[in-house]
């Protein structure tokens, strides 16, 4: 009877610690050339924990944690780090994570963590083979139909340019030629005003009245 007793206790801690642990599965490498990424961490748990969370760590230590994603039975918080663009999301047992706008720099192992937040007892999987995931660098050749078709549009404008001042030259010349001919014209005319005679000038005669013959009203002489 008491052996049967000692049995029943060491398989209850036993059976206790095997109910609340949580085993975490990855991928081990993950290739990015979009500079997007979805890292899939499928996780087991058999406890009774009704609060979770989910982190993605970076580096071999996990010192830098990416993103993260809580939730319960009615509510789902999910944040990320500034350095990263980074966003979580739970689907029954698996949590996705999506990387964009990744860069050369960013490839490293990846490690996802599960917590078992509430009720007690506190519960995390141990540390996976995490996830390497190597970002290609982006082709400097991607730029060239730029340039080039920044060199079409500056010939364009180029073009537009030269024609429009070749347009205003032509209409200030033709401007020019029709003044020059108008000047011209206007130098021909003649002023047909009649003018005083000299020798009337400061007679006190009305202008434009003849001049009268004196020899007329003289005395005749023999």
């Amino acid at each position: 009877m008491l052996l049967g007793i000692l049995v029943v206790l060491c398989f209850i801690p036993t059976a206790d610690v095997t109910e609340n642990k949580i085993l975490v599965a990855q991928h081990p490498f993950l290739t990015v050339a979009n500079k997007t990424a979805t890292l899939v961490c499928n996780y087991t748990y058999n406890g009774t924990g009704k609060e979770f969370r989910a982190s993605l760590h970076k580096g071999t230590n996990s010192a830098v944690e990416v993103c993260f994603i809580s939730w319960n039975t009615t509510k789902i918080s999910s944040n990320s780090n500034k350095e990263f663009n980074c966003e979580g999301i739970h689907d029954k047992d698996k949590v996705i994570f999506n990387l964009w706008n990744m860069n050369a720099n960013q490839t490293d192992i990846y490690f996802c963590k599960i917590e078992a937040m509430y009720p007690p007892p506190y519960v995390y999987n141990e540390k996976s083979n995490g996830t390497v995931i190597h970002v290609k660098e982006t082709p400097i050749q991607t730029q060239e139909p730029q340039s080039e078709m920044s060199l079409w549009i500056m010939v364009a404008v180029a073009g537009v340019l030269t024609f429009y001042s070749m347009l205003i030259t032509t209409v200030f010349i033709n401007h020019w030629q029709k003044s020059k001919k108008n000047m011209y014209h206007q130098s021909d005319y003649m002023n047909m005003t009649p003018r005083h005679p000299p020798y009337q000038k400061n007679k006190g005669y009305p202008p434009y009245a003849p001049t009268r013959d004196y020899t007329a009203y003289r005395s005749w002489q023999p």
